[in-house]
């Protein structure tokens, strides 16, 4: 059985950072380009980062360019979001996705309030 589990959400004040990971298992992420995407409240899911399976291609909206980091550890089948300088408009479920097979993780919910 395929599961993407996400982590690393929480509570944060503007200007503050957060680390989100998106772990793997039954499913070896290796030869796949994985992405995070978010859902704000009451808007539709957007695309939020890529990166390709060596890792060393990325691409990312144009909201987050210069303050979130994709990365990825193949031998952890695992995929991270570093997040920097957090801005109130950053609140959504953050969720990582295998394109490929449109697999999906269930979310982690980031907050940045004051």
């Amino acid at each position: 059985q395929v599961q993407l589990v996400e982590s690393g959400g929480g509570l944060v004040q503007p200007g503050g950072s957060l680390r989100l990971s998106c772990a793997a298992s039954g499913f070896i992420l290796s030869p796949y380009s994985m992405a995070w995407y978010r859902q704000a409240p009451g808007k539709e899911r957007e695309f939020v980062a890529t990166i390709d399976p060596t890792g060393r291609r990325t691409n990312y909206a144009d909201s987050v360019k210069g303050r979130f980091k994709i990365s990825r550890d193949n031998a952890k089948n695992s995929v991270y979001l570093q997040m920097n300088s957090l801005e109130p408009e950053d609140t959504a479920v953050y969720s990582c996705r295998i394109p490929l097979r449109d697999y999906w993780g269930q979310g982690t919910q980031v907050t940045v309030s004051s």
